[in-house]
């Protein structure tokens, strides 16, 4: 995946009004009689709004982001179909994401989309509801078809706002209410909330200076300061060297990271570019060998999806605190 796929997490801020109520965890599914006292529920992100009428029971998720959430919250029986991972679903969804239909290895078009008969379709990024894949939301609308692109997916003529895990469970709750199953985001960030509470008490990085290497080999697609990258090097008490850049990411020059001779090296491990390709590009550069991170193989690997604001991002942060601390 390009970074120009990924279109760096714009948030629309959310319109929609969420409720909560306690739950000891994610129980199954209940029957819903079709509205009922719920519906209908406006989902609102990136200046469009959809109306659902009911609970979606063959939704579709376009990015693995969208299908992690959905797994989350227990929903893989309200799915028809999934398309587009960037790296491994993790065991504890792997059953559920397994029970789900793959539509597509990347986006499926909208042909093969409709053909699922679809009710509801959730993307993480612009692009999944590009002409070549989806569609644009307002046709979907007009086919019966509701929608919601992330918060952290608009293109670049949307609204920005913060990228924080408040705005990430935000997103999740969202989800949750379109389902009707609100108990459950409510659950999930309690869980979440009480991990980064045990980090923040930790610190296991606290002293190390990071370079998050994301991806890139001309320069380095570094993790910046306002995308996942930092809440996750925040949460573990460590120095993003790139703190002062724009955004979630940044494009940097190797001699800047010559300079700032990183402790540490924090690998984003995706299929489209992996950590054993950056590692195999590091060791072998005449220059860049000679980092101490590199020297040293201080080197903390992540998979990609644990990178960016999503249900599996305080899972980063619990990952990269055990790496720093087996490092020593």
């Amino acid at each position: 995946m390009t970074s120009s796929r990924r279109t760096r997490f714009l948030p629309a801020l959310l319109a929609l009004p969420l409720a909560l109520t306690a739950c000891g965890g994610a129980p199954e599914a209940e029957s819903k009689e079709a509205g009922g006292d719920h519906y209908p529920v406006e989902p609102t992100s990136c200046g469009f709004t959809s109306t659902i009428s009911a609970p979606p029971e063959r939704a579709v998720t376009m990015n693995q982001g969208a299908t992690e959430v959905m797994l989350s919250l227990g929903l893989e029986d309200s799915m028809a179909g999934t398309a587009y991972l960037d790296d491994a679903v993790p065991e504890k969804w792997r059953a559920a994401y397994d029970s789900v239909e793959v539509l597509s290895k990347e986006y499926p078009d909208n042909e093969t989309l409709l053909k699922a008969e679809p009710d509801f379709v959730y993307g993480s990024y612009a692009s999944a509801f590009g002409d070549e894949a989806a569609g644009p939301q307002d046709e979907l609308e007009k086919l019966g078809i509701g929608s919601f692109l992330s918060l952290f997916g608009c293109d670049e003529n949307q609204p920005s706002a913060d990228v924080s895990f408040d705005s990430v469970w935000k997103e999740i709750e969202v989800v949750a209410d379109v389902f009707d199953v609100e108990d459950r985001a409510e659950a999930l960030q309690d869980e979440q909330e009480k991990v980064l509470e045990e980090l923040a008490e930790s610190r296991p990085g606290d002293g190390l200076e990071v370079f998050w290497y994301d991806s890139g080999d001309r320069t380095a697609f570094a993790g910046a300061g306002e995308g996942g990258p930092q809440l996750v090097l925040e949460a573990v008490g460590a120095t993003n060297l790139f703190a002062d850049l724009e955004g979630g990411w940044a494009d940097v020059s190797w001699e800047r990271v010559v300079a700032a001779d990183p402790d540490v090296i924090v690998l984003a491990d995706a299929s489209w570019s992996t950590a054993e390709d950056k590692i195999a590009m590091l060791e072998k550069d005449p220059v860049l060998k000679d980092l101490r991170a590199v020297k040293a193989e201080a080197y903390v690997v992540l998979p990609f999806s644990e990178t960016t604001p999503g249900v599996r991002l305080a899972d980063g942060a619990v990952s990269l605190g055990k790496q720093l601390a087996e490092l020593g």
